[in-house]
């Protein structure tokens, strides 16, 4: 379910004091009950023993009860579908999901149409965010024109438009010598390279994890060294280039292994999963169930425990929603011809949460790699509670307990696998530059 009586939207509000909360930044490493103001869209102040007293008359107080006031979630990976499928997802749809799920920043990929690959696409959505005025989005550019994967993006000039950085979305750079081009160009102009690692070769008309469940649904199958032979590859032209380097929704204990040992060696590398690959595994699919065909697929439970394993020592840097939309008819097909993809911007932190209530992941770490983690892989100024920086916040209630429900889904698409799924953990309040986004405190 959304949650009951919400709001969404609404301007900036003047001064107003958050108290009784516990305020978790983990970019600061600061977990202590206390009380945080905001003014102006700002943070003003904020520490344990601010209004020890009480809040001026002439501020708006909002009690938070105990609950947990963090940055506002940060998610690197976002598909929103404008330009080009706006009747999968828009901005407008996907920053009330996200705002609903505590995302107070979204970073979109530049696999739209027409492709993010000039000047022209990447102030298209700066446009369009800043006339939308809800969650904040940034996006990537392609690395590549037309996502081609043959020549090379004006990297530079991009950046100085505002991309944060350059993947082709939802295709692997493949051809070893313009990753390693790519990783050099990027390297000049201190620009990270963001990879979706798949051997397109070896993946082929794959539609689900390969191995014995795939034979038994005479499906065909992409084998998991499709992920690592990828990572690896890539891995030794980031050591040969010194080029900053990503990979996007690692899903296999042997692509979180190459990661740890390239970490070991210092490269400079980092990596995020997505709730998926560490909540199902393919037993998920059942009966041909396409709401749980992704790119990467699902894989085996050994597979799932290592990304867990991977988040708990820190070895993956950050959780990405890795939101992908679609409509009905893209899923309501044989399972070999569905669309891949899982809305999960309302369902990031309810899932994230179970690593926090299973006791694998502690609250400061889990929300690390939701807020302070991703904005550092990117050089934003989100995702950490600092004096003087951007009001943009989530107050969370960790324990409060519901059911998903994709139908209540206030982004366009409903393809989630998790229908009726009990959860715990809820986004109460989302706010961005002092905008209250979303509210279930009502």
């Amino acid at each position: 379910m959304a949650g009951a009586n919400t709001r969404h939207g609404g301007e900036r509000s003047g001064t107003v004091a958050y108290v009784n909360a516990r305020l978790v930044d983990p970019a600061s490493g600061l977990d202590t009950p206390g009380a945080l103001v905001t003014s102006d869209g700002t943070i003003a102040d904020l520490g344990p023993r601010l209004f020890s007293d009480a809040p001026p008359p002439s501020v708006e107080v909002v009690d938070c009860r105990g609950m947990i006031l963090a940055p506002g979630l940060v998610d690197m990976r976002t598909q929103l579908r404008e330009p080009g499928e706006e009747h999968k997802e828009t901005i407008e749809t996907a920053s009330a999901a996200a705002g609903a799920g505590g995302v107070s920043t979204m970073v979109c990929l530049p696999n739209t149409d027409p492709v993010i690959d000039d000047v022209a696409g990447v102030e298209f959505i700066a446009r369009r965010a800043r006339e939308v005025k809800a969650t904040k989005v940034f996006c990537y550019a392609a690395a590549t024109k037309g996502l081609q994967g043959r020549e090379l993006t004006e990297m530079g000039l991009l950046a100085e438009t505002g991309a944060l950085a350059f993947t082709d979305g939802t295709r692997a750079i493949a051809n070893s010598r313009v990753m390693q081009r790519a990783l050099n160009y990027a390297r000049t102009f201190g620009l990270l390279i963001v990879q979706h690692p798949e051997d397109p070769a070896l993946a082929e008309n794959g539609v689900m994890n390969g191995g014995e469940m795939a034979l038994r649904l005479g499906l065909r199958g992409i084998p998991t060294v499709a992920e690592v032979m990828t990572i690896e590859r890539d891995l030794r032209l980031v050591e040969a280039t010194g080029g900053r380097y990503h990979a996007a929704h690692v899903s296999t204990a042997d692509a979180v292994e190459a990661i740890r040992r390239a970490k070991a060696r210092e490269l400079p590398v980092t990596c995020d999963t997505a709730p998926p690959y560490f909540t199902l595994n393919e037993t998920a699919i059942g009966d041909y169930r396409t709401f749980a065909k992704l790119s990467p697929p699902l894989r085996t439970e050994e597979d799932r425990e290592a990304i867990v394993e991977g988040l708990a020592d820190g070895t993956i840097d950050a959780i990405a929603t890795d939101h992908a939309p679609h409509d009905q008819d893209s899923k309501r097909v044989p399972f070999a011809q569905a669309e891949n993809g899982i809305a999960g911007l309302e369902t990031l932190l309810p899932l994230s949460l179970t690593l926090v209530h299973k006791g694998r992941l502690g609250m400061m770490d889990l929300l690390g790699k939701l807020t302070g983690g991703p904005a550092g892989i990117l050089g934003l100024a989100e995702g950490r509670l600092r004096k003087g920086g951007p009001a943009d916040l989530v107050l969370i209630d960790p324990d409060r307990p519901w059911r998903i429900d994709p139908d209540s889904f206030l982004s366009k698409s409903k393809n989630a696998p998790w229908d009726n799924l009990p959860v715990q953990g809820m986004a109460m309040r989302t706010v961005v530059e002092g905008r209250v986004l979303h509210d279930r405190l009502a």
